[in-house]
């Protein structure tokens, strides 16, 4: 996106040329911070289904049991029918906000910036595909190896969400880099091994005592302390090039938001880290894993910050 300037008027950012006047309620903005927060609160409704066992509290898809859509009072599920049920309502609730996000990115922008709108259509894209795969999973009777897929797709759309909201404000140019090239690398490396430290975690809950269903041992088969050790190993790595990445952002001219997504991003591994080794030794405790799940998206959402902030449009 270019920018112009006439004598005597300020020069024109592309953060001013997306950004509506001042006092205009920006509906794009809002509805790109829904699908971000959306997706972050389906993890932990997802979460709260595997660690009360209510995986199966509607043992039926589409429907929650065979003839209804809805729980009954004839089912034997208790209230693991209520929580898996709510689970799934989320669903609809996200497709309608990746819809809106879809609209209003073809209405505002289809002319002007449609590498910007066809980013806009990967939510809704797999949302439907964690509607079909969360039937899967019920059909599978919680078979892990659907189960660690629903979760790292969440995920992604955690990462794609954070993407969508740094990309609104920039336009279609091609990215400049405002980081030493050796900088931008290591941030990529770091973030491909945060991504192993997920994948590993999640291999950790597969192997671990919340199997998702409070009737049924539903496991991945692995041992879970070598498991979390080998989680633990990654996430020793994972540190490591972080922390050379906030030494490195003070020794070098860098942009202050990226030294700041490197520092913020050390900060929450700490402390993920601290809440792994405490679940860990008091043998997974729920409310420690529920903090854990969110942790770990806000992880990814500063990790993928930590990554767009090394170029500009």
């Amino acid at each position: 996106m270019s920018t112009t300037s006439t004598p005597g008027s300020p020069v024109q950012t592309p953060a001013d040329v997306v950004a509506p006047p001042r006092g205009v309620r920006d509906w794009m903005w809002i509805a790109l911070i829904a699908n971000l927060v959306g997706n972050i609160a389906i993890i932990l409704t997802g979460g709260l289904v595997r660690l009360t066992g209510s995986g199966l509290g509607c043992p039926t898809w589409p429907e929650c049991t065979p003839g209804s859509i809805v729980p009954t009072g004839q089912q034997t599920q208790g209230f693991h029918k209520f929580i898996e049920f709510g689970n799934r309502l989320i669903t609809p609730v996200l497709v309608a906000i990746a819809l809106w996000v879809l609209v209003l990115a073809v209405m505002k922008f289809w002319n002007t910036r449609r590498r910007f709108v066809a980013a806009c259509a990967v939510p809704l894209l797999f949302v439907l595909v964690q509607a079909v795969l969360g039937g899967i999973i019920v059909l599978a009777h919680l078979d892990p190896k659907t189960v660690s897929p629903h979760f790292l797709i969440s995920l992604f759309l955690v990462s794609n969400g954070t993407y969508l909201l740094y990309r609104y404000r920039e336009g279609d140019t091609r990215p400049q880099r405002v980081v030493p090239v050796v900088l931008q690398r290591l941030g990529w490396v770091t973030a491909g091994v945060g991504a192993v430290v997920c994948v590993l975690g999640t291999a950790v809950t597969g192997s671990g005592p919340h199997s998702g269903d409070s009737m049924a041992d539903v496991r991945l088969g692995f041992d879970p302390h070598a498991t979390s050790w080998l989680h633990a190993d990654a996430v020793m790595l994972f540190l490591g090039l972080t922390v050379a990445l906030v030494v490195a952002s003070r020794l070098v001219d860098v942009p202050a938001p990226y030294r700041r997504a490197w520092h913020w991003t050390l900060a929450l591994s700490f402390v993920q880290g601290l809440v792994g080794y405490v679940q860990y030794f008091t043998g997974r405790p729920i409310g420690l894993v529920a903090v854990h799940l969110l942790l770990s998206a806000l992880f990814v959402v500063l990790l993928t910050q930590g990554v767009l902030t090394a170029r500009r449009r």
